[in-house]
């Protein structure tokens, strides 16, 4: 755990979510030596997304269980076990009763076993979870659940660090472009900072738009007056 998390910080991969996503999934399916392949699922109100699925056969088969409404992901959602895994062993025995629908398609597909681990990085909202698929049944034993299970945490934690990072730089940036268009207001009409923000609030009020999205268009409206300004 600790070599792989060195790996995707050395990579510089935590400042780019969709790299350190798919890196995280394909490190997941090599350490669980029964995983032929993975995914990340976010479930919100039922609907199941897929992302970074390493197979097409993983991509189908997430996207089947969202559309199908039944399924290890739909399960696990509605569910979730106390440790945070939940594993199906077996799609042709009593797992396809439990899936009646899924389940035939997950055989077709080569897919008898799954092992679904919650990847918590923030607290309400959609939930996500790290999903292994394995051509044979049984496949998962406990050492698998608990491996899966300490690098959902690790990834968790990972996300909730690339997350946190790509908030604040956006909370940055919006305080930097609403300093701006608080100075553009003040030199225009010759306003104080305290009345050049009220004004700004008050656009954003009245326009039903955001702080930084009104400061935003401000500070574009006064390049291009310059821009034509000019000449």
């Amino acid at each position: 755990m600790r070599e792989t998390a060195q790996d995707l910080i050395d990579q510089r991969s935590i400042r780019n979510r969709d790299t350190l996503l798919g890196q995280l999934v394909v490190s997941a399916v090599k350490l669980v030596p029964a995983a032929i392949g993975g995914g990340l699922t976010r479930t919100h109100e039922r609907t199941v997304s897929s992302n970074h699925a390493t197979t097409e056969v993983v991509q189908k088969l997430d996207e089947l269980q969202s559309r199908l409404q039944e399924g290890p992901c739909v399960s696990a959602a509605d569910d979730p076990p106390a440790n945070g895994a939940f594993v199906a062993c077996d799609m042709q025995g009593a797992d396809a009763e439990r899936w009646p629908r899924f389940a035939p398609y997950a055989v077709e597909a080569g897919v008898y076993s799954m092992l679904s681990t919650s990847v918590v990085s923030e607290r309400g909202g959609p939930r996500s979870a790290l999903n292994l698929y394995s051509d044979q049944p049984e496949a998962f034993d406990t050492s698998d659940v608990v491996t899966a299970g300490l690098f959902a945490t690790q990834a968790g934690t990972l996300l909730y660090g690339a997350d946190h990072t790509a908030n604040l730089s956006v909370a940055l940036e919006s305080r930097d472009v609403i300093g701006q268009a608080k100075g553009i207001l003040m030199e225009r009409f010759t306003l104080d900072e305290e009345e050049a923000f009220a004004m700004l609030v008050e656009s954003s009020q009245n326009t039903n738009l955001k702080l930084a999205a009104v400061a935003s268009w401000l500070v574009s409206e006064a390049k291009t007056r310059r821009d034509n300004a000019r000449g």
